[in-house]
């Protein structure tokens, strides 16, 4: 914390910078803040357990280590980058609670039902299913999109959530939830993420209609709609000229870091929110969602 209060977090220019996707958190400068060394459990999930996707790094690594300060066993999907998913666990097991590693593809619907399945088996309980995991990729020109790029988007961003959690809500007693990472690009596309911003949309979506079908049942679903936060997706997707200013389009004038959003993630997820559902949190740094 610096004076009154204000996060003292870094404001751009930034570093010029370029990582081949899905790109590392030790590679990232400034290095991002994921809670680490700040955030203060309570016991709101208290032997919960949990399963993220996309929990090796950015978000869903914040997201991980406040939920196992929270109380939870956590199990950790995630693509294929070993070395951050083994900090992630490091920070969940530091917490006293215990850390699943479970990495593959989940555009794979097989490898998405085996993610429910080994995360039962292991902790015998489902109680919150996060879906994080997204992927992004920047293009100046429609005709530059193939096809495979188009399908890849959705099978990552939004097929994946409807196989996850269509198998999650199978082992989810009532007070379990669901909760979703949308983007400020669901209401505010930036054009040269087309594929990217139209699954983030999609997402605010499926969250509503998804929150009706399962009330009934007790299980909540919500989404979190992030601004620009700085993750191991900006310098693996953005061009690196536009690294060097990102975030500063905010009325905040700076990127959020992982760390910020991870408290709405815990609210979401524990008992607290007992009467929210359907619900799309925007933390965007002041840029307004309409």
């Amino acid at each position: 914390m610096s004076v009154e209060g204000k996060m003292d977090y870094p404001v751009p220019p930034f570093r010029e910078q370029r990582q081949e996707a899905p790109g590392h958190t030790a590679k990232m400068d400034p290095k991002p803040d994921h809670g680490e060394e700040s955030y203060r459990g309570n016991g709101r999930l208290q032997d919960k357990v949990a399963l993220i996707t996309g929990a090796d790094s950015g978000i869903g690594r914040a997201v991980a280590i406040a939920f196992a300060r929270e109380g939870a066993n956590v199990a950790i999907a995630y693509l294929s980058e070993d070395e951050d998913a083994e900090e992630t666990a490091g920070w969940v097991e530091k917490a006293g609670r215990k850390a699943l590693l479970l990495p593959g593809d989940i555009g794979s619907e097989h490898h998405c039902r085996s993610l429910i399945d080994r995360t039962v088996e292991e902790f015998g309980r489902l109680d919150i299913l996060v879906n994080n995991a997204a992927h992004q990729a920047f293009f100046n020109k429609l005709e530059d999109i193939s096809s495979e790029e188009w399908n890849t988007t959705f099978r990552t961003n939004i097929d994946a959530m409807f196989h996850l959690s269509k198998a999650a809500v199978q082992h989810m007693k009532p007070g379990s939830a669901i909760v979703n990472t949308s983007s400020i690009n669901a209401t505010s596309p930036v054009p040269i993420l087309l594929a990217y911003a139209t699954t983030k949309g999609a997402i605010a979506n499926f969250t509503a209609g998804l929150a009706g079908l399962l009330a009934e049942r007790g299980i909540r679903v919500n989404a979190v709609a992030p601004g620009p936060i700085w993750t191991p997706l900006i310098p693996s997707g953005m061009p690196a000229e536009k690294v060097e200013k990102f975030g500063q389009n905010t009325p905040m004038g700076r990127p959020g870091q992982p760390a910020e959003l991870a408290s709405t993630y815990v609210l979401l997820a524990s008992d607290e929110a007992s009467y929210t559902t359907g619900a799309l949190y925007e933390i965007t740094g002041g840029r307004p969602m309409l």
